[in-house]
Protein backbone atom coordinates (compact mmCIF):
# COMPACT_ATOMS: atom_id res chain seq x y z
CA UNK A 1 0.00 0.00 0.00
CA UNK A 2 1.30 3.04 -1.22
CA UNK A 3 0.59 7.01 -0.58
CA UNK A 4 0.97 9.54 -2.86
CA UNK A 5 -0.01 13.20 -3.10
CA UNK A 6 -1.70 13.22 -6.87
CA UNK A 7 -4.39 14.04 -9.28
CA UNK A 8 -7.08 11.56 -11.01
CA UNK A 9 -5.49 11.96 -14.63
CA UNK A 10 -2.23 10.64 -13.79
CA UNK A 11 -3.17 7.22 -12.96
CA UNK A 12 -6.45 6.13 -14.31
CA UNK A 13 -5.05 4.73 -17.26
CA UNK A 14 -2.59 2.20 -15.02
CA UNK A 15 -5.54 0.71 -13.37
CA UNK A 16 -4.38 -2.84 -12.92
CA UNK A 17 -6.55 -6.09 -13.17
CA UNK A 18 -4.23 -6.89 -9.56
CA UNK A 19 -4.76 -3.40 -7.68
CA UNK A 20 -7.73 -1.64 -6.31
CA UNK A 21 -7.16 2.28 -6.52
CA UNK A 22 -8.35 4.07 -3.05
CA UNK A 23 -8.71 7.89 -3.22
CA UNK A 24 -8.63 9.86 -0.08
CA UNK A 25 -10.22 13.54 -0.30
CA UNK A 26 -11.45 16.35 1.28
CA UNK A 27 -15.27 16.15 1.27
CA UNK A 28 -18.58 18.77 2.59
CA UNK A 29 -21.57 17.09 2.60
CA UNK A 30 -23.26 19.99 0.29
CA UNK A 31 -20.86 18.54 -2.67
CA UNK A 32 -23.04 15.47 -2.78
CA UNK A 33 -22.08 12.92 -5.11
CA UNK A 34 -20.24 16.00 -7.17
CA UNK A 35 -16.40 14.29 -6.01
CA UNK A 36 -17.31 10.88 -6.78
CA UNK A 37 -18.97 11.62 -10.19
CA UNK A 38 -15.56 13.68 -10.99
CA UNK A 39 -13.66 10.83 -10.36
CA UNK A 40 -15.92 8.40 -12.07
CA UNK A 41 -15.30 10.50 -14.88
CA UNK A 42 -11.73 10.95 -14.81
CA UNK A 43 -11.11 7.06 -15.22
CA UNK A 44 -13.79 6.86 -18.16
CA UNK A 45 -12.09 9.95 -19.34
CA UNK A 46 -15.50 11.74 -19.46
CA UNK A 47 -16.34 15.05 -17.60
CA UNK A 48 -18.39 14.67 -14.31
CA UNK A 49 -21.90 15.32 -15.84
CA UNK A 50 -21.32 13.08 -18.28
CA UNK A 51 -21.19 9.98 -15.59
CA UNK A 52 -24.25 8.19 -15.86
CA UNK A 53 -25.01 6.24 -12.27
CA UNK A 54 -27.49 3.85 -11.61
CA UNK A 55 -28.81 1.80 -8.33
CA UNK A 56 -29.26 -1.75 -7.52
CA UNK A 57 -32.01 -3.36 -5.90
CA UNK A 58 -30.42 -2.62 -2.54
CA UNK A 59 -29.31 0.98 -3.29
CA UNK A 60 -25.46 0.41 -3.97
CA UNK A 61 -24.40 2.85 -6.98
CA UNK A 62 -22.60 1.51 -10.17
CA UNK A 63 -22.00 2.64 -14.45
CA UNK A 64 -24.92 2.83 -16.19
CA UNK A 65 -24.76 0.68 -19.21
CA UNK A 66 -23.58 2.86 -21.55
CA UNK A 67 -20.11 3.07 -19.73
CA UNK A 68 -18.88 -0.10 -21.40
CA UNK A 69 -20.89 -2.02 -18.37
CA UNK A 70 -18.23 -3.90 -16.59
CA UNK A 71 -14.75 -1.93 -17.23
CA UNK A 72 -14.80 -1.28 -13.96
CA UNK A 73 -16.17 -1.28 -10.37
CA UNK A 74 -16.25 1.36 -7.18
CA UNK A 75 -17.79 2.62 -3.63
CA UNK A 76 -17.42 5.27 -1.43
CA UNK A 77 -17.74 6.44 1.61
CA UNK A 78 -17.83 10.01 3.51
CA UNK A 79 -17.46 10.94 7.16
CA UNK A 80 -17.21 14.45 8.42
CA UNK A 81 -14.82 16.12 6.81
CA UNK A 82 -13.13 13.23 4.75
CA UNK A 83 -14.06 10.77 1.79
CA UNK A 84 -13.07 7.75 0.36
CA UNK A 85 -13.25 6.14 -3.18
CA UNK A 86 -12.43 3.16 -4.30
CA UNK A 87 -11.79 1.74 -8.19
CA UNK A 88 -11.17 -1.65 -9.42
CA UNK A 89 -11.73 -4.02 -12.31
CA UNK A 90 -13.16 -8.15 -11.82
CA UNK A 91 -14.30 -7.48 -8.56
CA UNK A 92 -16.59 -5.22 -6.12
CA UNK A 93 -14.84 -3.55 -3.57
CA UNK A 94 -16.14 -2.53 -0.44
CA UNK A 95 -15.10 0.99 1.23
CA UNK A 96 -15.85 2.82 4.59
CA UNK A 97 -15.05 5.47 6.62
CA UNK A 98 -15.55 7.09 9.94
CA UNK A 99 -14.01 9.63 11.91
CA UNK A 100 -12.93 8.82 15.03
CA UNK A 101 -15.11 10.23 17.82
CA UNK A 102 -16.58 9.68 21.54
CA UNK A 103 -19.27 6.71 21.66
CA UNK A 104 -20.98 6.51 25.09
CA UNK A 105 -23.81 4.48 23.28
CA UNK A 106 -21.28 1.51 21.78
CA UNK A 107 -21.71 -1.06 24.50
CA UNK A 108 -25.16 -1.10 24.18
CA UNK A 109 -24.97 -1.02 20.29
CA UNK A 110 -22.60 -3.83 20.08
CA UNK A 111 -24.25 -6.00 22.41
CA UNK A 112 -27.42 -5.72 20.03
CA UNK A 113 -26.11 -5.85 16.99
CA UNK A 114 -22.59 -7.51 16.92
CA UNK A 115 -22.20 -11.25 18.02
CA UNK A 116 -21.73 -12.10 21.49
CA UNK A 117 -17.54 -12.95 21.19
CA UNK A 118 -17.19 -8.95 19.64
CA UNK A 119 -19.34 -7.38 22.20
CA UNK A 120 -17.10 -9.18 24.63
CA UNK A 121 -14.08 -8.13 23.43
CA UNK A 122 -15.11 -4.28 23.77
CA UNK A 123 -16.40 -4.81 27.52
CA UNK A 124 -12.84 -5.07 27.94
CA UNK A 125 -11.39 -1.85 27.25
CA UNK A 126 -11.52 1.17 28.53
CA UNK A 127 -13.92 3.84 27.16
CA UNK A 128 -11.33 5.67 25.10
CA UNK A 129 -9.93 2.08 23.51
CA UNK A 130 -13.55 1.25 22.63
CA UNK A 131 -14.33 4.29 21.00
CA UNK A 132 -11.61 2.89 18.48
CA UNK A 133 -12.02 -0.16 18.47
CA UNK A 134 -16.06 0.11 18.04
CA UNK A 135 -15.17 2.10 15.05
CA UNK A 136 -12.84 -0.27 13.62
CA UNK A 137 -14.97 -2.93 13.86
CA UNK A 138 -17.95 -0.73 12.47
CA UNK A 139 -16.16 0.21 9.29
CA UNK A 140 -15.02 -3.51 8.56
CA UNK A 141 -18.41 -4.73 8.78
CA UNK A 142 -19.72 -2.18 6.53
CA UNK A 143 -17.09 -3.05 4.05
CA UNK A 144 -17.86 -6.40 3.85
CA UNK A 145 -21.82 -5.44 3.56
CA UNK A 146 -20.80 -2.70 0.85
CA UNK A 147 -18.54 -5.06 -1.27
CA UNK A 148 -21.68 -7.69 -1.03
CA UNK A 149 -23.92 -5.14 -2.48
CA UNK A 150 -26.42 -5.12 0.63
CA UNK A 151 -26.71 -2.64 3.53
CA UNK A 152 -27.19 -2.83 7.07
CA UNK A 153 -30.33 -4.57 6.71
CA UNK A 154 -28.64 -7.53 5.96
CA UNK A 155 -27.58 -8.13 9.28
CA UNK A 156 -24.03 -6.72 11.36
CA UNK A 157 -24.73 -9.96 13.30
CA UNK A 158 -24.48 -12.26 10.16
CA UNK A 159 -20.59 -11.64 9.51
CA UNK A 160 -18.25 -12.11 12.27
CA UNK A 161 -14.44 -9.66 12.12
CA UNK A 162 -11.96 -11.27 14.26
CA UNK A 163 -8.07 -10.61 14.21
CA UNK A 164 -5.62 -7.85 15.08
CA UNK A 165 -7.61 -4.45 14.51
CA UNK A 166 -4.76 -3.30 11.60
CA UNK A 167 -5.01 -6.97 10.03
CA UNK A 168 -8.40 -7.60 10.48
CA UNK A 169 -10.11 -11.13 8.94
CA UNK A 170 -13.46 -12.14 7.99
CA UNK A 171 -14.30 -14.92 10.39
CA UNK A 172 -17.82 -15.52 9.30
CA UNK A 173 -20.23 -14.41 6.59
CA UNK A 174 -23.56 -16.03 6.36
CA UNK A 175 -24.40 -17.39 2.87
CA UNK A 176 -20.89 -17.28 2.23
CA UNK A 177 -17.69 -18.42 2.30
CA UNK A 178 -15.65 -16.17 4.58
CA UNK A 179 -12.10 -17.19 3.59
CA UNK A 180 -12.96 -16.34 -0.28
CA UNK A 181 -13.01 -12.46 0.85
CA UNK A 182 -10.17 -9.85 1.53
CA UNK A 183 -10.51 -7.43 4.28
CA UNK A 184 -7.92 -4.71 4.45
CA UNK A 185 -7.48 -1.42 7.36
CA UNK A 186 -6.38 1.14 5.72
CA UNK A 187 -3.48 3.55 7.13
CA UNK A 188 -5.68 7.00 6.70
CA UNK A 189 -4.10 9.06 10.22
CA UNK A 190 -5.18 9.59 14.39
CA UNK A 191 -8.64 10.61 13.22
CA UNK A 192 -10.10 8.39 10.82
CA UNK A 193 -11.13 5.16 10.54
CA UNK A 194 -10.99 3.47 7.12
CA UNK A 195 -11.53 -0.51 6.23
CA UNK A 196 -11.76 -2.06 2.39
CA UNK A 197 -13.77 -5.28 1.44
CA UNK A 198 -14.11 -7.65 -1.74
CA UNK A 199 -14.35 -11.08 -2.57
CA UNK A 200 -11.80 -12.37 -4.25
CA UNK A 201 -7.66 -12.70 -4.25
CA UNK A 202 -5.53 -10.68 -2.89
CA UNK A 203 -4.65 -7.39 -4.84
CA UNK A 204 -2.42 -4.85 -4.23
CA UNK A 205 -3.65 -1.72 -2.82
CA UNK A 206 -2.73 2.14 -3.95
CA UNK A 207 -3.68 4.28 -1.82
CA UNK A 208 -3.66 7.94 -3.04
CA UNK A 209 -4.22 11.39 -2.04
CA UNK A 210 -6.05 13.68 -4.21
CA UNK A 211 -4.13 16.62 -5.02
CA UNK A 212 -5.18 19.96 -4.33
CA UNK A 213 -5.79 22.32 -7.14
CA UNK A 214 -2.97 25.13 -8.24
Amino acid sequence: MTTHSQTPAKVAERLGDDEIHVWRLAYDHHQGRAPLLAMLGAYLGLPAEAVQLEESDHGRPHLAPAHHHGAFAFNWSHSSDQALIAIARGIVPGVDLERLRAHPRALPIARRYFGPEESASLETLTDGQRDRAFLELWTAKEAVLKALGRGLAFGLHRLSIGGLPEAPVLGRLEGHEADQWQLHRLALDEHHVGALAWQGGPRRIRLWTLADDP
